[in-house]
């Protein structure tokens, strides 16, 4: 008879409650596995309900932000009144942010193109807490609402980088095209055109093959892109293998013009052609008129341009006339001085704010080429009066600008010398 061992017993045992408690983790597992997926399932199917999802949607829906912003551009035709009216707000708060923009200086004209942004607070009566309106490219003005319930203005630089770039190439076409072949700004190309107006006929004095330089300032944002362009630095025509060179120098307490070489201002009582890009298709004197029929004194100069061409006051004055002028059709006369008035015909538009009184500086855009009155086709027709005389535009010789002398005249030939040498770098940089 063989007796019971203890040992082996104890040993069978420690394996048989090994193999339960197994058993039971691997069962508790599998429950709580199970019950986390029919957790999710009812999840699932409750999100899936058309009617929770119709609640869901209508909370959501009547949760507006608090804090919410209008942006707007100024087109042409606006006014301040009108962009405010724009707002979804009380009448009374309109006139308080109306009567706030009209008493900044800067904002009583209203450009086009001017970005408008105001910031509402919908929790408070009056929502606009803040708003911003930009002046130019680089600049805006600030209004933020203080405790008192009124607004303080801030007059805010932007963060932009200025560039100075140099530009070059033949003119094979007109100047304005080879221009902007290269990428030139208009507003650059027309200041270039002004500067040499005094000196060169654009129609008759440039040929195919001469050439021209350029530095100008550009100004750039944080994503690199160009957002406005500064003053022209140096500008350099080659005409017939001839350097016609213009230097930007500050005078006498900011006075700012431009001197050739020899320190002398390019700058005349009038500019030889007050149009960019155009041939002269009639002078001064007795031709057939193209219309009448017979022949008669053709008492100005007619530059054939395509049409919008834009057209520049030959020099500072007040506009006398802007409106109908018969067969002159749309047009702008102009007084410079006791001396000298000039007549602009044909227009198909006038320029911004030019109207009877108003002052216009040399070289500032009046109106754009059309064929409007007795007219053939789109041209500018341009008239120069002396002493009450119509004369010869092209044969007007007008005394010179101002010649720099002594300390001035020192101070230049380093400023062309520092010039001279900003150009050499930045053509460097090109090669």
């Amino acid at each position: 008879m063989r007796f019971f061992n203890l040992n082996t017993f104890k040993e069978y045992s420690i394996i048989f409650w090994i193999v339960v408690i197994t058993f039971l983790s691997f069962s508790t597992y599998s429950i709580y596995e199970r019950s986390k997926i029919d957790n999710a399932n009812q999840i699932k199917s409750a999100i899936k309900n058309i009617y929770l999802k119709k609640v869901i949607n209508e909370i959501t829906k009547n949760l507006e932000p608090r804090y919410t912003t209008f942006n707007y551009i100024s087109k042409a035709g606006d006014t301040h009144q009108n962009i405010i009216n724009k707002l979804n707000i009380k009448k009374a708060e309109k006139k308080k942010l109306l009567d706030v923009i009209l008493k900044e200086k800067s904002l009583k004209v209203l450009k086009i193109n001017q970005k408008f942004t105001f910031k509402f607070d919908e929790l408070l009566e009056d929502k606009i807490i803040e708003f911003k309106i930009e002046t130019d490219r680089k600049n805006e003005i600030l209004f933020v609402k203080n405790k008192a319930n009124i607004f303080i203005s801030k007059k805010i630089k932007k963060n932009f980088t200025k560039k100075l770039v140099y530009k070059e190439t033949i003119i094979n076409e007109s100047l304005y095209n080879s221009a902007l072949n290269l990428s030139i700004k208009p507003n650059v190309i027309i200041e270039f055109a002004r500067l040499y107006g005094f000196q060169v006929d654009f129609q008759r004095d440039i040929w195919k093959n001469d050439s021209f330089q350029i530095i100008y300032e550009e100004f750039i944002n944080d994503e690199n892109k160009v957002v406005d362009t500064g003053e022209i630095i140096f500008a350099n025509l080659n005409l017939q293998n001839t350097d016609l060179q213009l230097y930007k120098y500050e005078y006498d307490k900011n006075k700012i013009d431009y001197f050739d070489e020899n320190g002398k201002s390019i700058r005349k009582t009038l500019m030889k052609t007050p149009i960019n890009g155009a041939r002269l298709s009639s002078s001064y004197g007795k031709r057939k008129h193209p219309i009448l029929g017979y022949t008669k004194m053709h008492t100005g100069t007619d530059f054939a341009a395509p049409m919008g061409t834009p057209i520049m006051a030959s020099g500072d004055g007040k506009v006398t006339k802007a409106g109908w002028c018969g067969g002159g059709g749309n047009c702008v006369k102009i007084k410079h001085n006791s001396t000298y008035q000039t007549v602009y015909a044909h227009m198909s538009k006038f320029g911004k704010g030019i109207k009877k009184g108003a002052r216009v500086k040399q070289g500032q855009i009046i109106g754009y080429v059309g064929s409007t009155g007795m007219s053939t086709g789109p041209h500018l027709h341009y008239e120069v009066i002396e002493n009450g005389k119509k004369i010869n535009s092209q044969k007007l010789k007008l005394p010179s600008g101002k010649i720099l002398k002594g300390d001035e005249r020192r101070n230049f030939e380093i400023t062309k010398i520092k010039i001279d040498v900003l150009k050499s770098n930045l053509i460097s940089k090109i090669n």
